[in-house]
């Protein structure tokens, strides 16, 4: 199959291309190499991709629907995995309209054509952050979700809905994919995990929100591509699927881990919770289990030492 994945160059994105060509799909990588940190990173992430069968890279920008059409002209598509977003719950909140326009009108142009273009599978990269100030754990998808507490989860909230709207008035395929706290080797440097090792390291204060006590399904990027790599043969008319690890893990526990790959201690600064944060995220796969035989396989001690092995290797 010939897969399009936006995004395709970024962290989630790079080891779903990854996951896919393993599998034996033509992938079709496009991504903007948008600025929210070094674009060097991502020609990193997919530079050993180029060398193998089946994999061609676009530049382009999901806001741009002409340049993105002349891509969809010029490549066999018959699906598209949609990961292609502004990223970050904290920068959101200050720059909220960058935000709506990547996010939803982005997503919006991918759907129109996908529609154009008689495509009709589509998979979109949502985050567990649409749950908010979640009270019932674990996190389902039946759950009402009202109370997003930042423009990012206002946006994919929103991105779910343009989904569902067009799977039922054009008959697209589609599966949301809420994604709980992915971490691993190619990762964001804002990320909490990348950015908790790389302060360690260098012996900088650690600015740890409520001292550290809230609760994260973390959860690894391998596990997250292989789930949604694992839903590309699949046909779902329309789902909302959480992919997360099912094991919430204090911050605190997660500084403890990073400390002994590292052999080095954290110089910890306690700060009060940070607007938009959210005290647990907690994933029910049940549903995930049942429809793709999801069944993640790195526990938060291995996925944090592979972590670390890759940040030494990779520093600098």
């Amino acid at each position: 199959m010939n897969v399009m994945v936006t995004g395709g160059a970024g962290f989630i994105g790079s080891h779903v291309c990854e996951a896919l060509l393993d599998l034996g799909h033509k992938v079709v990588c496009v991504d903007n190499f948008d600025d929210l940190y070094d674009p060097k990173i991502k020609e990193k992430n997919i530079e050993n991709l180029g060398a193998k069968d089946g994999f061609s890279f676009h530049k382009a920008d999901i806001r741009d629907y002409d340049g993105m059409k002349r891509v969809f002209s010029e490549s066999s598509v018959d699906k598209v995995v949609h990961l292609a977003a502004k990223a970050g719950v904290r920068a959101s909140i200050a720059n909220p309209k960058e935000y709506e326009d990547v996010n939803v009108n982005g997503t919006r142009n991918m759907l129109e054509l996908c529609r154009e273009f008689n495509i009709k599978g589509f998979v979109f990269g949502s985050s567990s952050s649409v749950y908010g100030v979640n009270k019932k754990v674990p996190f389902s998808e039946s759950d009402a979700v009202e109370s997003q507490i930042s423009p990012y989860a206002k946006t994919k909230r929103d991105a779910e809905i343009l989904c569902q709207d067009f799977s039922r008035e054009f008959g697209l395929d589609i599966v949301c994919f809420r994604f709980f706290t992915v971490y691993g080797p190619r990762g964001r440097p804002d990320m909490a995990v990348y950015k908790f090792t790389q302060l360690i390291d260098k012996g900088s204060p650690v600015e740890v929100f409520g001292r550290g006590n809230a609760k994260r399904d973390f959860t690894y990027v391998k596990d997250i591509a292989d789930g949604v790599a694992g839903s590309i043969d699949r046909d779902f008319g329309f789902e909302i699927i959480n992919l997360g690890s099912a094991n919430p893990i204090t911050v605190k526990r997660v500084i403890k881990l990073i400390e002994a790959n590292l052999g080095k201690k954290a110089k910890m600064n306690f700060v009060p919770p940070q607007e938009g944060d959210v005290p647990i995220t907690y994933a029910d796969i049940s549903k995930a289990k049942k429809l793709l035989g999801y069944s993640p396989g790195t526990g938060i001690e291995q996925g944090i030492k592979y972590f670390v092995e890759w940040y030494v290797k990779n520093r600098g």
